[in-house]
């Protein structure tokens, strides 16, 4: 019996790692067995009052919030700067609470390319930057086999923190990140979008092809508007970089997509 409790322990332990707990709530092990301490002289009882550990003080309390409350806190950033900052301090999110940071965006400030991925996994939640592990590493050969460097484009995921245990975003998180994602374009104002998988083209395409799968959705432009900005911007759907690297076989499609990617880009005329 005492060993069928320990390895509970263990395996508790275990998930609260995977989930991103990095830190104990208490100063010292509680003893729950020990009876609780006698109410003070003079002091009122102040029975189902629960002290919050000292330690939560590093992430704001999260409050209830949806699109429209979102929409209305990015309508109202005018830069990159401010946009980063009321991301930092917008309190709607859960996942916030339990990611380690925000991952706002790598790259250029004014790029004529956007990259959309999905949400940070556990390598970006360290690193504050989206793709950095297995899958960004490809992203930047895929980038890099049309003539591209990682520091030219601009990289952006679709929720900016991390889910627990790298499971994929519900659609209520897309939906409340949305808005900052797509002022985050606007305030770019690119010439093209990459959206890598299907949880970046459901949330920047129009119905009815948020209903289609990335399968059905890559390989072909779509001319999509986003407030802000005056014209439409052209989509390009296309794998996620994860996915090429559990199904090798999709890379074929993969490279054909950023082929047409190249052909797009070279076609804009120069910035002077």
């Amino acid at each position: 019996m005492v060993k069928y409790g320990y390895m509970n322990l263990i395996e508790a332990l275990r998930l609260q790692v995977e989930w991103g707990a990095d830190e104990a709530l208490l100063d010292a092990p509680q003893d729950r067995r020990a009876p609780a301490p006698a109410a003070s002289a003079g002091a009122p009882a102040q029975a189902g009052r629960v002290h919050a550990p000292r330690h939560v003080a590093r992430h704001a309390t999260v409050l209830p919030a949806g699109p429209a409350q979102a929409a209305k806190v990015a309508e109202g950033c005018e830069s990159l700067e401010a946009l980063q900052a009321a991301l930092a301090g917008f309190t709607g999110c859960a996942l916030r609470d339990t990611a380690t940071q925000l991952v706002f965006a790598d790259g250029a400030a004014d790029a004529r390319l956007v990259v959309v991925g999905e949400a940070p996994g556990a390598e970006e939640d360290r690193a504050g930057r989206p793709f950095v592990g297995p899958a960004g590493q490809l992203l930047d050969k895929m980038l890099g086999s049309i003539g591209l460097e990682r520091a030219a484009v601009r990289i952006i995921n679709t929720v900016p923190w991390r889910p627990p245990g790298d499971r994929p975003p519900t659609e209520a998180e897309v939906a409340l990140c949305l808005p900052f994602l797509l002022r985050h374009i606007a305030l770019v104002r690119p010439r093209a979008l990459l959206l890598l998988g299907a949880v970046a083209a459901r949330a920047v395409l129009p119905e009815p092809e948020r209903g289609l799968g990335i399968r059905r959705l890559r390989g072909a432009w779509r001319q999509v508007e986003i407030p802000g900005l005056a014209a439409p911007v052209a989509c390009l759907p296309s794998y996620h970089p994860a996915y090429l690297l559990r199904m090798p076989s999709a890379k074929a499609e993969a490279w054909r997509d950023l082929l047409q990617l190249r052909e797009f880009l070279e076609s804009l005329p120069a910035q002077g």
